[in-house]
């Protein structure tokens, strides 16, 4: 019943959901309209006000039409009517006051309710796409130009305004925000280009923040790891005040710190994307730091001797670990509840077949491709084979693979004319497979 009531793109208030879910499906459809060779761009919204403007008759309406039963729909009507709440502190009158909100926040049912009521607002277009976690909207477009893509934008939030106005639903629009995508090969000078949204002009950003992670035109993925780098250390040394040399919490208290708040703050998005070499040393460097701290150790310590002493792994290990356990909830996710699940090719082992089309799969251009999608079953090579390679959810699918099937594949998602072998740039056969899709 849940799957019926929220928009699949909607990656919040479910279990099995996630901010990552979200991201990944953005930095999919924007490869595959840029395999195409299409200009990408994504706007940015925020919903003004959210649980406050629910409207209580128009969302027992809505839940009628999607057929839930009776019961719970009274049920839900006698939540939302009637409420009242009283503060509870030494001498307080505690006499109980009436709730004017339309949904009360701090409940568990109140995000599953505000997803259920925002449903609607994904707008089915062509070369389109709206991705939202709870109140936060994505939407993104594809055509040859990106002056086309400004248009484009404009008449999409046109239509969600007018889409949202009868369920009293507004977006802030101070908070928009703007990013033209482009290939890290690109030689173009970055789109300058800005959209118009109730006579106010936004430019686009070359770098933005979005449900945690900082996003920039070319996915690159320093400046994301860069801040996380720059929140840990701020963490630690705000943290290291409770336990100077010699003192303060023991090293078992100094472990769970690390566990629980820098490796979190530190790793964020790691599962998602493999921190690159430039910042994964000084993020190395920092985890040394830590171990150093819990041990209380010298800092000619032999490295090995020092994880093992502060029973923590090395950074590379642990961000192999964490993109191996997103791989493996990724392809033990049911595809009807994670749309990123439902993004993998056929060919993965997954609960069900079920799978969401993509935006940009089975649209064939005369023009060549920028790169291939490898099999996720495959293992790249970039010496060999620079334009084939695994897009963000198939290496996720990748890290999860068992060994003995790792590198037994070459594939590409969409087969030559006939269904013959070509060859790649670097001079080595593809196989091309019909079961395979990327």
């Amino acid at each position: 019943m849940i799957c019926s009531l929220i928009h699949p793109l909607q990656c919040g208030s479910l279990p099995g959901r996630s901010t990552a879910d979200a991201a990944l499906v953005l930095q999919q459809n924007v490869e595959s309209f840029h395999r195409l060779r299409y200009k990408v761009s994504t706007l940015f919204l925020d919903v003004k006000g959210g649980f406050d403007n629910v409207e209580s008759p128009s969302l027992l309406s809505l839940l009628c039409r999607k057929g839930v039963s009776p019961y719970l729909v009274q049920w839900v009507g006698s939540y939302l009517r009637d409420r009242t709440c009283r503060l509870t502190f030494q001498g307080s009158p505690r006499l109980f006051a009436a709730v004017s909100v339309r949904i009360p926040q701090g409940t568990p049912i109140s995000p599953l309710l505000f997803v259920i009521y925002v449903s609607s607002l994904h707008l089915e277009v062509p070369r389109s796409l709206v991705i939202s976690y709870v109140d936060d909207f994505a939407v993104t477009v594809a055509s040859p130009s990106y002056r086309t893509n400004v248009r484009l934008l404009q008449k999409s939030f046109s239509a969600l305004k007018r889409k949202a106005s009868p369920i009293h639903i507004f977006f802030s629009v101070p908070k928009t925000e703007l990013i033209h995508w482009r290939t890290a090969r690109s030689n173009e000078p970055p789109c300058s280009l800005p959209v118009q949204l109730e006579d106010q002009l936004f430019y686009p950003q070359s770098r933005l923040k979005w449900l945690g992670f900082i996003f920039t035109p070319a996915f690159d993925l320093r400046s994301h790891f860069s801040r996380r780098y720059t929140l840990a250390n701020t963490a630690l040394a705000t943290i290291r005040r409770l336990s100077p040399t010699g003192m303060g919490l023991p090293p078992y208290l100094c472990l769970s710190l690390a566990c629980s708040l820098l490796a979190p703050i530190l790793l964020y998005g790691s599962a998602m994307w493999t921190p690159p070499p430039s910042i994964m040393g000084p993020m190395s460097v920092f985890w040394h730091r830590v171990c150093r701290w819990i041990t209380n150790c010298f800092s000619s310590t032999n490295l090995t001797c020092l994880h093992r002493e502060a029973c923590l792994p090395p950074l590379p290990a642990l961000v192999r670990h964490q993109r191996r356990m997103a791989g493996l909830r990724l392809i033990c996710s049911p595809p009807e509840i994670n749309p990123t699940t439902a993004s993998l090719p056929k060919s993965v082992p997954t609960f069900s077949p079920h799978r969401a089309p993509l935006m940009a799969r089975g649209k064939i251009t005369s023009q060549p491709y920028l790169f291939f999608n490898l099999d996720w079953r495959s293992v790249p090579d970039k010496a060999k084979n620079p334009r084939y390679r695994h897009n963000a959810i198939t290496a996720l699918a990748n890290a999860a693979a068992p060994p003995s099937i790792r590198g037994l594949y070459v594939a590409t998602c969409l087969p030559p004319p006939n269904g013959l072998p070509t060859r790649n740039p670097g001079g080595c056969s593809i196989l091309y497979s019909p079961q395979t899709e990327g």
